[in-house]
């Protein structure tokens, strides 16, 4: 297959970048060090229509592609290749979200929060924010009750995204830790803030020592209902959700100007 650039991409320098807070200047991470990573990566995709990295890992119909060409449609990818502290290049993978309802797969970069932390605020009252869907859906539109019901689960739903972003942890390459609010430039956290596949790579990265020296991230699958994600096609990190997280993840790393 041949893969190719979206020409909003085309800017090999400034794919991944965002502006630092601290710093008070922007940090970014070439695109064309993980190119070829990026193009193996998809190779692998067509050839198994699996997200199976490890050998190891036991079969699963949760981890095929087959899902992302049909109404769930497609997923961003993420690729790094970064420097250990002895020199050595290693690949780094990411999805986007979960995939098939699974925050970790082996061999891809796990989310920003504690999985069990994140079941215990989640589940219950996602039971309860659905549990109200259904009643919604038994009773007349507009009706006092109706309007009672949805009210409360805006409440809930609003709620438990905060409490769910109240859980993330970023960490850069200073070394600092914080909050996923007290990194993001901007006011209002969109929904899916920190499951994008840069914030991903980056923080797993800083986590295990390594220096990051490229990222490339595609989309793969079916395109999306806006048309604006095509299949095999490599974007930049997007502005709503990913550059206002980027300045401070990217914070000493190798590109970092000081």
């Amino acid at each position: 297959m041949n893969y190719i650039n979206d020409t909003h991409a085309a800017q090999p320098i400034s794919a991944t970048h965002g502006y630092c807070k601290a710093c008070k200047t922007s940090h970014y991470l070439p695109l064309d060090p993980a190119l070829p990573y990026c193009r193996e990566l998809m190779d692998r995709l067509d050839s198994s229509a699996s997200i199976l990295l490890q050998q190891e890992t036991p079969p699963d119909h949760n981890l095929s592609t087959k899902s992302l060409f049909g109404e769930a449609r497609g997923k961003m990818f993420g690729v790094m290749v970064a420097r250990n502290p002895d020199g050595i290049h290693q690949v780094l993978h990411a999805f986007s979200g979960q995939y098939n309802g699974l925050w970790q797969v082996p061999g891809w970069a796990p989310p920003l929060f504690n999985l069990e932390l994140f079941h215990r605020i989640h589940d219950a009252r996602e039971r309860e924010i659905k549990g109200i869907t259904s009643k919604l859906a038994e009773i007349p539109p507009q009706t006092k009750q109706w309007q009672t019901l949805r009210t409360t689960r805006k409440q809930l739903s609003r709620k438990l995204m905060q409490d769910i972003f109240s859980i993330y942890r970023l960490r850069n390459f200073r070394g600092a830790s914080i909050s996923l609010e007290k990194a993001f430039i901007g006011s209002g956290l969109p929904t899916g803030t920190g499951d994008c596949c840069g914030p991903k790579l980056l923080v797993w990265a800083a986590t295990r020592q390594l220096r990051p020296v490229g990222m490339a991230e595609f989309y793969w699958g079916r395109k999306n209902k806006s048309g604006t994600r095509k299949h095999g096609v490599i974007y930049p990190s997007c502005a709503e959700k990913c550059q206002p997280l980027l300045g401070f993840l990217l914070c000493r790393s190798n590109h970092d100007p000081r």
